[in-house]
């Protein structure tokens, strides 16, 4: 017989406890604390990121339990401590998900009167925590290209924003001309406000940067790739070719894609 989802979690609770029991338990699990678990954590988000990128189902499961397991063990740890247990966190997020949704779970609320009632509810969420600046609760945890944009857009909230990209770019040529002038000791500064000033130019052209990046990253890779294939191909090794052989592969992959979209 097929176990139902609450034998099935109740089975990965029972399995994280035993795991964390100080005396028959795993060595390395009881060994564990948040901080050293937190970079897992974060691990297991990006990896289901990237088997939804390659559209992977089967991936997309394991690395989901993968992800759950995490959950399950911060809320096994927590609970260890005293402070609460996986079924409250559960809890709290139910209860967040209805707070947040009254159009759903409460009254029939729609359109504007729905946009306005949800930035009241995250106001008065953020109160309720202590927060006072407009950038507060931007985790610092987060991947600096993430953390920048969601800084930008918690400042354009309360009005803190270039009106149209051109003002952005600016700042981007600005802050070139900064780092090309600035001393050893400043540069690291200065190439951190050129990359934010980045940030700010390609969100206001309406693109999310890390999704850009990522493309970008991508493209590169399988240029590379194929730069050193075409070498190889060629009977060449790729690291004994001077820089402008390289250049030149470069331009022979990109002119190959060009014409295979043609």
């Amino acid at each position: 017989m097929t176990e139902t989802r609450h034998q099935q979690l109740d089975r990965l609770l029972s399995i994280m406890a035993r795991l964390r029991d100080p005396v028959s338990g795993c060595e390395w699990d009881v060994a564990q604390s948040f901080e050293t678990i937190a970079p897992y954590t974060i691990e297991e988000a990006y990896e289901v990121a990237d088997a939804i990128a390659r559209q992977d189902l089967t991936d997309l499961r394991d690395e989901l339990g993968d992800l759950l397991l995490q959950v399950v063990f911060h809320a096994r740890m927590a609970e260890e401590d005293g402070h609460f247990a996986f079924g409250d966190v559960a809890a709290a997020i139910s209860d967040k998900l209805e707070a947040r949704h009254p159009h759903i779970f409460a009254d029939d609320a729609t359109g504007d009167a729905q946009t306005e009632r949800w930035e009241k509810l995250k106001a008065k969420e953020r109160k309720d925590k202590g927060e006072t600046s407009a950038v507060d609760g931007v985790a610092i945890s987060l991947p600096a290209l993430m953390r920048a944009e969601k800084l930008q857009k918690r400042a354009a909230r309360v009005g803190f924003d270039w009106p149209d990209p051109s003002g952005a770019a600016d700042k981007v040529h600005e802050e070139m001309a900064e780092l090309a002038e600035a001393s050893p000791a400043e540069k690291l500064e200065e190439a951190g406000d050129l990359l934010f000033a980045a940030v700010n130019l390609v969100r206001l052209n309406g693109i999310a940067p890390e999704d850009a990046l990522r493309a970008a990253n991508a493209k590169f890779e399988r240029r590379f790739r194929a730069m050193e294939a075409f070498a190889h191909r060629d009977g060449f090794l790729f690291d004994k070719l001077s820089l402008d052989e390289q250049e030149a592969y470069w331009q022979a992959v990109k002119a190959s894609e060009r014409a295979e979209t043609a």
